[in-house]
Formats: C-alpha cells, sequence, structure tokens
C-alpha cells in the first residue's frame, strides 16, 4: 500500500527497532526465510505469526487466514477466487497443447537449490513437467542426468538479477538439452517465490517461456487469460 513504511521482509529486514517502534500487534513473516533475520524478530517483544506454505492449496489456506485475522474474510475469498481462475484459464490452454516439456526451475545458485514445490504446480499447469524434486539441493550433475528442455533462474531475493549466461558456462550441463538449444531463461523472483498473488504473474510468465517456440493463436490465448482475471 502506498504511504506505509516498508521494512524489509523474513530475507533482509531493514531494522528491528523500526519495526518495534511502530508498535505491532502482530508480526507476520513468510517463506523464503533468513536465519539470522528471523532470529532477531524472536529475540523481541514480538507477537510473531510464521507462515511455510508449500502448495497452493496452501497459499489459498493462508490468505483465507489472513483475510480473517484481517477482518477481510470476503476479501481474501474473493483473491483466491481470482488467482483460481487465472491458473485455470493457463491449464485450459495448456491442454490443447501436445508437447510436454522438461523444465528445472532454479531458486538459489550456490548452492545449487530447485524452485519451491508451488512452482512445480506452476510447471505442470503450464503443460510442462519439473525434472529435479522441488525446493532441494541439486548437484550440476543431477540437472545434467534430469535433461531439461527448459531452464529457469528465479534467484531468491535477487528480483531479476540472475545471469542466464552463467548456465551456459557451467561445464556439467553442456549437452543439457536447454543449453544446447539456448532456452535458458531468468524470472522476477518475486513472480516465482512470493507465496501469494504474483503467482498468478509468474504462471503466466512460464506459460509465455515454455511456448515461445510454438506457433500458437496469441491473440486468442491473451483474450482467455485477461477474462480470467476479471
Amino acid at each position: 500500500m502506498d504511504g506505509l513504511p516498508k521494512l524489509g521482509d523474513c530475507w533482509h529486514m531493514e531494522s528491528v527497532e523500526e519495526i518495534l517502534r511502530l508498535k505491532p500487534a502482530l508480526v507476520i513473516g513468510s517463506v523464503p526465510y533468513k536465519q539470522e533475520t528471523v532470529s532477531k524478530l524472536l529475540e523481541q517483544p514480538l507477537n510473531f505469526l510464521a507462515m511455510n506454505p508449500r502448495t497452493l492449496a496452501d497459499v489459498y489456506a493462508d490468505i483465507r487466514m489472513l483475510g480473517g485475522i484481517a477482518s477481510h474474510a470476503k476479501a481474501a475469498e474473493k483473491l483466491v477466487a481470482k488467482m483460481q481462475r487465472g491458473f485455470a484459464a493457463i491449464e485450459r490452454e495448456a491442454k490443447k497443447k501436445k508437447r510436454r516439456l522438461r523444465v528445472y526451475c532454479e531458486a538459489w545458485p550456490n548452492p545449487r537449490i530447485s524452485s519451491p514445490p508451488w512452482v512445480t504446480e506452476l510447471v505442470r499447469l503450464c503443460g510442462s513437467e519439473m525434472v529435479v524434486p522441488a525446493g532441494e539441493k541439486m548437484s550440476e550433475e543431477q540437472v545434467a542426468a534430469a535433461n531439461p528442455d527448459v531452464i529457469v533462474l528465479a534467484w531468491t531475493a535477487t528480483g531479476k538479477k540472475a545471469k542466464s549466461s552463467a548456465a551456459y558456462e557451467v561445464e556439467a550441463w553442456k549437452d543439457v538439452q536447454a543449453i544446447r538449444n539456448r532456452r535458458v531463461y531468468v524470472v522476477s523472483d518475486e513472480l516465482l517465490n512470493t507465496p501469494g498473488p504474483p503467482l498468478l504473474g509468474g504462471a503466466k510468465e512460464l506459460w509465455t517461456l515454455l511456448h515461445s517456440d510454438e506457433e500458437k493463436d496469441n491473440a486468442e490465448t491473451q483474450r482467455t487469460l485477461r477474462f480470467a482475471e476479471k
């Protein structure tokens, strides 16, 4: 909301003192967490609600819970319904496609960590499949063995600063289809790592990237996706 102070999140917090100065009745945190940041919060006399969603169903449940806490249950339900309509529209378009791409989405490069479970769901509803377990440390050899057709980099707390060029320099990946076909993409971390409404934008961006080399009726697809947002 415009005009409200921005003090960071559970990965990077500007100042505990600034939070205390605001005298919050409740501090709400969600993944991704950084241990140092959370420790600073837990040391303070604050009511702290730590959320740890794993799936889209968890995300919906958290939105409903927060809506209830804020006495805006109807608005929360409306938001969940909007997200569900948007995802359903993308999934309907995906079902028209015959090819299913193999995808590796990465949330962190060192050590390599695959994207959270809800990203696996987004990839699936876009008509493709994640080729590694979600939210786990991955070796470069494991990724190479999975041989993804597409690699998506959405590094936590970096915005769009991930570098696709770095993937092409990994020796173990030289024969991976995504590397050979130059299909490594960067997606803004907020769109895939924020367990909330931004995931709808992330799903749309994944759709565009995964189907970028296919001949399709773009106008009809966009009309369908826009209709789902209303």
